[in-house]
């Protein structure tokens, strides 16, 4: 039975709350759904009250698309359940669940499906909109091992999405982010993982990192699919390495040690389920924020020169490629397979009077990447356009699908994908 929450009612700030501290909205409603019948009467009520509607999960859009002003939000979090098929290897994932539950479900079988690197993401969010993680090399994205969907439509109607029962929307919600429905249940192919992963980390001073980041990146072309290469860059030097699952995996320390003088050396063996939690923010949701993204399909050595020459935050760099690029382009929704590298640029802090500056050096940053950049990924965009997630046949595609499914784009508080007939 749904709960509804509003202005002065206990537990109505605390459902409101999200991870960027900077959003500060305000429901008329909020609906906290346990049932997917629950959720069908919140969809129904939103439309017959005329209300504006979010849908929150794991609370992480930066830009707070689940928190409508004045609106109705469908809370999914009650809603977060997971069961282990372990005959067919596939996880029922309730649409609310985090993704550490599901982590913590299938390790107990030594299984995993492709996850985000923090437990308490939101599963909906990140798969709906593609789904990067540390076994995408290996196993595809998060959305390529979705096998159905259950969703509730705007009008109402509960439907099955799978590449055999209504195999365009199964399409549209593989990458294409919160714009068709709202997925009260995912169901994930499973992959025997072990329980084992291997942290290697290489700190190498900044008079050395344009020649460090040069290495690493050609390492990165002949690197096991086990692998996902990471790099952090600072003012101060560049910290290169790799994550790797499953056994051994040390193969490459040597590889690392010699692309330059090595200011400190971390390499940890740790369970799968650490590795999964190690990037959590434990300060809930206290800290304000904002970040930028870019896809690189390559990184020459100007955008490595631009990586390091820009005095002020610090930047993230994740490894495509692998089982990535098997899905081809026009089976799913999510596009720039093809890309090598995705960029982060991201910050964090408390005072509002800092909002300016600390929004400014971001995009100032991510500014001077751009002519690199091809593409972004559609979970990190955050006021930008999204053209710049999908290429212009795909897109005219998706709000084709749009139209059918949502035609008056009830579900817009996202990265939304107007219906063809509005966006003419």
């Amino acid at each position: 039975m749904t709960t509804f929450l509003h202005p002065g009612d206990r537990g109505y700030d605390e459902a409101r709350s999200i991870w960027n501290a900077m959003i500060d909205r305000r429901p008329a409603v909020i609906a906290r759904c346990r049932t997917t019948a629950d959720v069908v009467d919140a969809v129904r009520l939103a439309r017959t009250s005329n209300l504006e509607l979010g849908i929150r999960c794991g609370g992480h859009s930066i830009a707070g698309l689940a928190v409508p002003d004045g609106g109705l939000m469908i809370d999914l979090t009650p809603m977060g359940g997971v069961e282990i098929d372990l005959e067919r290897r596939i996880a029922i994932v309730q649409g609310g669940a985090l993704l550490g539950e599901l982590d913590r479900a299938a390790q107990r079988y030594g299984l995993a499906t492709t996850a985000g690197n923090v437990s308490h993401t939101g599963v909906g969010g990140l798969t709906l909109g593609g789904g990067m993680g540390w076994l995408a090399r290996r196993f595809g994205l998060a959305c390529d091992n979705v096998t159905a969907y259950e969703v509730v439509t705007a009008n109402g109607d509960v439907i099955r999405a799978t590449a055999d029962e209504n195999a365009d929307l199964f399409w549209g919600l593989r990458g294409g982010g919160g714009n068709f429905g709202v997925v009260t249940a995912f169901e994930f192919q499973l992959h025997e993982i072990g329980t084992r992963a291997l942290v290697a980390e290489f700190t190498y001073p900044i008079e050395a990192a344009y020649d460090a980041l040069r290495g690493w990146r050609e390492l990165n072309r002949t690197a096991p699919r086990e692998a996902t290469f990471t790099a952090s860059i600072t003012p101060d030097g560049v910290t290169l390495g790799y994550v790797w699952v499953g056994p051994r995996g040390d193969d490459l320390l040597p590889e690392f040690r010699a692309l330059g003088p090595v200011l400190h050396e971390k390499v940890e063996a740790m369970p799968y389920l650490t590795l999964q939690s190690r990037d959590d923010s434990v300060q809930g949701h206290r800290y304000r924020r904002y970040w930028k993204g870019h896809y690189f399909k390559s990184l020459p050595d100007e955008a490595i020169k631009a990586l390091i020459n820009t005095p002020g935050p610090s930047a993230s760099l994740q490894a495509y490629g692998g089982a990535i690029c098997d899905t081809p382009d026009d089976a799913a929704a999510f596009s720039h397979r093809d890309t090598l590298f995705e960029f982060v640029t991201a910050t964090r802090w408390q005072d509002p009077a800092a909002d300016e500056e600390r929004i400014a050096e971001i995009r100032e940053y991510a500014a001077t990447l751009t002519p690199y950049a091809e593409g972004a990924y559609v979970n990190t965009l955050n006021g930008e356009a999204i053209h710049r997630a999908f290429p212009p046949a795909k897109l005219a595609r998706l709000a084709e699908l749009k139209a059918k499914y949502d035609p008056d784009n009830l579900f817009h508080l996202n990265q939304n994908i107007a219906p063809a007939a509005l966006a003419a």
